[in-house]
């Protein structure tokens, strides 16, 4: 790969004295997407003070470069904005980064080795949490269990979740702290799952998890810290410049807020609260997208139901392989009008409501109750958000542009979740499994993320998982549920201004524009022009927030 080397320009001339000020950053001889429809390409642009200055041809820019100007030679590559992530768990992700690795393990026997060998470094008394198990990686598909794991952790909490959060493994010694038995009844919303013998298992699904979140020590300001710059470095080296942070607890803020002052903060965030506790913003008089350029509050979100890995996402019709069960509605609708008056309060207050929803019954019902917040409170902009939208039935796409609701989704889960997907929901249920086509067809606005810790924060990925559809074990060539891939170009928008659009941030960033933020990403390969599926190979090669360089491969 040729490297990138930033070096000063020797120019024959240089502006007038006063003129104008020279630019801190200059990028040439490149090609510059911008995402900005009234002029999609240029060759070069200037930043000045965190913000683009100009944006035209290599001549455009020269009156830009003084002595001053650090000048990156592009050699011809690709420009976009820098990507925004719209759906992280940003604090877990990075605290997982330091945690055991379990996702790409292929078989229990790897899974409890794994476990093993990682509790054998830590102190006596230190929690092992993470992990980021799937056990549809093994053959056969068995959910792990307490036994397997207790022997290597006696005196070590286990708590690992499965790569979704909505499922994970406690051993028997966290279950004790936990005050899980045989007796305790399954939470509304959630389940223990048993044995034969009525006996925990050790895996617990959605409500369920509480009762060990409960007794978990909670992090320090500093390990959260470590856990926020750890998260911020593997932003970077994957060119997200911007995150939705659909975790950012009271303390996690504090701590935003601290790296902001120190000036340590290389991410724009956007906040988010649960919608249960509305009041904690709304009863202040705070709206929607309240903050500064690197740090947003406003944005509330709440749980329709859970994941189609745990079989808790909630469908209309039963799924094949549990024919028991149609899955879990979450507790915040039982019943179901304790989601609706929270959504119609929140709007009311002028916060931001997103709720996720996978299955089709969890997205019919939320639409239902958007609809009714805007009958209720008044047509505005509300910018209404459903995340993940994973599996919807026909007649529902076209509400999404009508109720003008965004498609908040991850296109990296269809390639993971289609090597399995079928066999819970079958092929029928499947033509509505991320549907970006058909909600851009019917004019919704898509924007992209990731879902970090659940999937790679890792754009270029998502990009091409949406443009291919080829999912990770190879047996989908032509893309699973083909006729739902959009363009490369498309894909770039939803992770660009789609995703400052459904933050607020459209007219800020999101395209390559003067006056917009100076945040970008050069890339390794040109993908606008190479066959989709070469996208997966394709790096980023340099990273620049609030127009300095922070990445460079």
């Amino acid at each position: 790969m040729r490297r990138l080397l930033p070096a000063m320009l020797m120019c024959a001339t240089l502006p007038p004295a006063g003129a104008q000020p020279a630019a801190d950053l200059a990028l040439v001889h490149g090609k510059i997407w911008t995402v900005n429809e009234a002029r999609p390409l240029a060759q070069a642009l200037a930043c000045r003070a965190g913000r683009i200055v100009a944006v035209g041809s290599d001549a455009d820019i020269h009156p830009w470069i003084g002595g001053a100007t650090k000048v990156v030679d592009l050699h011809g590559r690709l420009v976009a904005p820098g990507f925004n992530d719209a759906h992280v768990h940003f604090y877990t992700g990075g605290r997982n980064l330091t945690s055991v690795q379990l996702r790409d393990a292929r078989s229990p026997a790897e899974f409890r080795a794994r476990i093993r060998e990682f509790a054998s470094k830590l102190p006596l008394g230190r929690w092992i949490t993470g992990g980021d198990w799937d056990h549809e990686n093994w053959s056969p598909a068995e959910l792990p269990a307490r036994q397997w794991i207790d022997g290597d952790t006696p005196q070590n909490p286990v708590f690992i979740n499965r790569l979704d959060g909505h499922m994970a493994l406690a051993n028997s010694l966290a279950l004790k702290l936990a005050g899980i038995t045989r007796q305790t009844p399954d939470p509304p919303g959630g389940a223990i799952v048993r044995d034969a013998r009525g006996e925990p298992t050790g895996v617990l699904k959605d409500a369920a998890l509480e009762a060990v979140n409960r007794v978990e020590p909670p992090p320090t300001p500093a390990e959260i810290a470590e856990a926020l710059r750890a998260a911020m470095r593997y932003a970077a080296e994957n060119g997200v410049t911007s995150v939705q942070d659909m975790s950012a607890a009271p303390e996690i803020l504090r701590v935003y807020q601290d790296l902001l002052a120190a000036g340590e903060l290389t991410v724009r965030v956007y906040g988010a609260q649960p919608l249960a506790s509305w009041q904690r913003l709304g009863g202040i008089g705070l709206h929607g997208a309240f903050g500064g350029d690197k740090l947003k509050i406003g944005l509330l979100k709440g749980f329709a139901d859970g994941s189609l890995g745990s079989t808790t996402a909630l469908f209309f019709d039963p799924y094949l392989d549990a024919p028991q069960t149609s899955g879990l509605a979450s507790d915040e609708m039982i019943p179901e009008s304790k989601m609706r008056d929270r959504i119609l309060d929140a709007d009311r207050a002028g916060l931001q409501v997103a709720v996720h929803a996978i299955g089709d019954k969890a997205n019919h019902l939320i639409l239902g109750m958007f609809e009714q917040a805007e009958r209720q409170n008044g047509r505005r902009d509300h910018r209404f958000r459903i995340e993940h939208a994973q599996h919807l039935r026909p007649e529902d796409i076209p509400r999404f542009a009508r109720l003008r609701v965004i498609a908040s989704m991850q296109p990296y889960h269809a390639i993971d979740d289609g090597r399995w997907a079928e066999k819970r929901i079958g092929p029928e249920r499947a033509k509505g499994a991320y549907a970006f086509r058909a909600l851009l067809d019917a004019g919704a606005v898509l924007a992209f993320g990731s879902d970090w810790f659940v999937a790679p924060m890792q754009p270029l990925m998502g990009i091409y998982a949406a443009a291919t559809r080829r999912t990770l074990d190879g047996k989908h060539p032509e893309g699973w549920v083909p006729e739902q891939k959009i363009s490369v170009a498309e894909a770039i928008r939803a992770y660009t201004m789609g995703s400052a659009y459904a933050a607020f941030d459209e007219h800020n960033k999101g395209s390559l524009e003067a006056g917009k933020l100076a945040d970008l990403v050069v890339l390794s390969d040109d993908i606008l022009t190479i066959p989709p599926a070469e996208i997966a190979r394709t790096r980023v090669v340099l990273t620049v927030f609030d127009g300095r360089i922070i990445y460079q491969r």
